[in-house]
């Protein structure tokens, strides 16, 4: 088993919560891990981007080669397009439809959407709205997370472990509110894949 998985978005959207949650499952697995993050001007709302390789054999690279990743995971609609040329012919494609609209001449949602609809493996993820209607709005990374869980190939059971492990110190509300968007997003994936 080898999954490569771009992961990007925007600073404080919960990238590195979402490698953080892979890591920790995967090693749980008893897989190899190699993970290369770019946080850009992440204070500044900049890009955030990480290279994901987990395997059950040795891994020799942290970066995965254009055209090679298996699945792009995005919390940022605009985000996930920048990947596009990473996806292998087969990968698939999961992001947010919400924007975080940090610039001035923030492209046209509705051209985003369609560039994202066009794609033939595709799950957009109404991921903010989702985790408001359960009262967890900056669960939303976890919404994502969820939805990308059918494509990863880690045991449901090991990401929801994970979300105890590294979430633990914040207390049982926020352990909740995580395992809760996981599994909304995990729901909403088999039914829209």
């Amino acid at each position: 088993m080898k999954k490569d998985i771009i992961l990007g978005g925007v600073g404080g959207q919960g990238i590195l919560s979402i490698a953080a949650v892979i890591g920790y499952a995967s090693i749980n697995m008893g897989w190899y891990i190699k993970q290369a993050e770019v946080h850009g001007m992440s204070q500044r709302g900049g890009d955030v981007q990480s290279n994901l390789r987990i395997s059950d054999q040795e891994i020799y690279s942290d970066l995965i080669p254009q055209g090679k990743a298996d699945l792009i995971i995005a919390v940022e609609p605009m985000e996930s397009l920048r990947y596009l040329p990473l996806l292998a012919p087969d990968g698939w494609l999961i992001t947010n439809s919400e924007p975080f609209v940090n610039i001035p001449n923030y492209p046209d949602l509705e051209k985003i959407h369609a560039e994202i609809r066009s794609f033939p493996r595709h799950v957009l993820v109404e991921a903010d709205k989702m985790a408001k209607e359960i009262n967890a709005a900056k669960s939303a990374n976890m919404v994502i997370l969820g939805a990308s869980s059918p494509f990863i190939g880690i045991e449901f059971d090991k990401l929801e472990s994970a979300i105890r492990a590294i979430f633990g110190k914040k207390g049982d509300t926020v352990i909740q509110n995580n395992l809760n968007a996981l599994n909304l997003g995990r729901e909403f994936a088999l039914k829209n894949m």
